[in-house]
């Protein structure tokens, strides 16, 4: 779906758009512009992981500042880790503030902090006012990226009380945000748990970091589907799309496309995570839950058809398939499952109680999965998107499509692409210490949480 405004505002109507202060999207740096910006890299903050993440930014490349420079900058990284109270965050975030008219297009603020929800097993833990500094720096990364100007992104990386600010997954964190991969996602904290992923230099991140894994992508005919099985073929998997018969021709031509493996089948059959088993012949490393449907009504109108139809294939089967691929033995070494969940899981939206529902409960299952995955060596994670344009956003009448495109930090629509590189990030071994988590690729919607 080709967005007009977004064309015009940056083209022959930017003079009129600035003149009448109306929204002014920038095209975003996707993959194909590369993965990183040339411009250096500011690391503020005082410690040891801010002198750590320096060093690591300049073995892999990077120019790095550790001071406010005049110069443009392609990023500012921003340690509060260390951070044990409210007054701790002054000076780093001014620094922030002072730095941010430097920044390039398309550029990437990251901020890292520990993880406030210590647990109640630990009360000794229990300071109010280290969780109130560590909420606080959610709260600072969250309202600048609504802040961030020219197509640039702020988010964070959260990182648990007993886990090296540096583990694996949060470096593999890093990459992914620094990079074009992460051109949609804005405002959101990426949640390290465990030191658990294998290492990853930039440079193999940004290369076919899933090579010789086996990945199954259901719902992969069209759309989004089609975004995810193309990108993770593109970074090295070999795919198995699933889709329902009646897809059949879109299905084979995707798979055709990417290299994989067609399977016909309705995910929501009693024997659905049996039967792709047997369809793969081989362990499984990747699953992608994508498969859903609409049935939209207010649930004064609801009826029975719309609700269960739509909790049959957007949860219930994804809780079926994962059971019975776990019961079959079906799994890798260090299985990986993202399930696509939604922002109206999270914020709710008229008409769609239903699809609401099913998307919030697969927020559930992710979370509620994490340990069992974890006793099998794997994660299982979530991604909800917001407003991407697609097939059905299409069909929305041109005001509400609109209106939904410009109300984001971003002020445009993602691409189903957005999406998929988020999974393909979820996908690989260097996010080994990130479980139970949903990241949102919406653009900072302003809608929700």
């Amino acid at each position: 779906m080709t967005d007009t405004y977004t064309r015009l505002a940056n083209g022959p109507l930017r003079a009129a758009v600035k003149a009448l202060g109306l929204p002014n999207p920038v095209p975003l740096r996707r993959r194909e512009d590369g993965d990183y910006l040339s411009e250096p890299v500011l690391v503020l903050g005082p410690g040891a992981a801010a002198d750590a993440y320096a060093q690591l930014l300049l073995d892999n490349g990077f120019e790095v500042r550790r001071k406010p420079t005049s110069e443009k900058l392609s990023a500012i990284l921003a340690f509060f880790d260390e951070a044990t109270g409210p007054a701790d965050l002054s000076e780093t975030a001014l620094e922030i503030g002072g730095a941010l008219r430097g920044l390039t297009r398309c550029s990437r603020v990251v901020i890292f902090g520990r993880d406030a929800h210590i647990s109640p097993e630990r009360p000794e833990a229990m300071d109010p006012a280290l969780n109130a500094v560590r909420n606080g720096v959610q709260g600072l990364m969250r309202s600048l990226a609504h802040e961030m100007r020219a197509g640039g992104t702020a988010n964070g990386i959260v990182v648990s009380e007993d886990v090296p600010m540096d583990a694996p997954s949060a470096i593999a964190a890093l990459w992914f945000l620094l990079s074009s991969r992460s051109a949609y996602v804005s405002g959101q904290p990426v949640h390290v748990t465990t030191a658990d992923g294998a290492p990853v230099t930039a440079e193999a991140f940004a290369g076919q970091h899933l090579a010789g894994r086996i990945a199954v992508v259901t719902g992969a005919a069209r759309g989004i589907g089609r975004a995810i099985a193309s990108t993770l073929a593109r970074d090295g998997a070999r795919v198995i799309g699933v889709d329902v018969p009646q897809a059949g021709d879109a299905l084979a031509e995707t798979m055709n496309e990417v290299g994989g493996t067609a399977v016909q089948l309705d995910i929501t059959a009693e024997d659905a995570g049996l039967a792709i088993a047997r369809a793969v012949g081989a362990p499984i490393d990747i699953l992608i839950h994508n498969a859903g449907i609409t049935r939209d009504r207010m649930l004064a109108n609801m009826d029975a058809a719309r609700w269960d139809s739509v909790l049959a294939v957007n949860i219930e089967s994804q809780l079926r398939m994962n059971a019975q691929l776990t019961e079959a033995s079906a799994w890798g070494e260090a299985p990986r499952i993202v399930s696509l969940a939604s922002t109206s899981g999270i914020a709710g939206n008229r008409r769609q109680t239903n699809y609401a529902a099913s998307k919030a409960g697969v927020i559930g299952m992710v979370a509620a999965s994490a340990a069992e995955l974890s006793a099998q060596n794997g994660t299982i994670n979530a991604v909800a998107p917001g407003f991407i344009e697609t097939e059905m956003t299409a069909k929305m009448p041109a005001l509400t499509r609109e209106l939904a495109r410009r109300v984001s930090s971003l002020q445009q629509g993602g691409l189903p692409v957005d999406v998929a590189e988020t999974i393909a990030f979820l996908a690989s071994d260097a996010a080994g210490g990130i479980s139970g988590d949903t990241v949102r690729v919406c653009g900072q919607n302003m809608v929700g949480a």
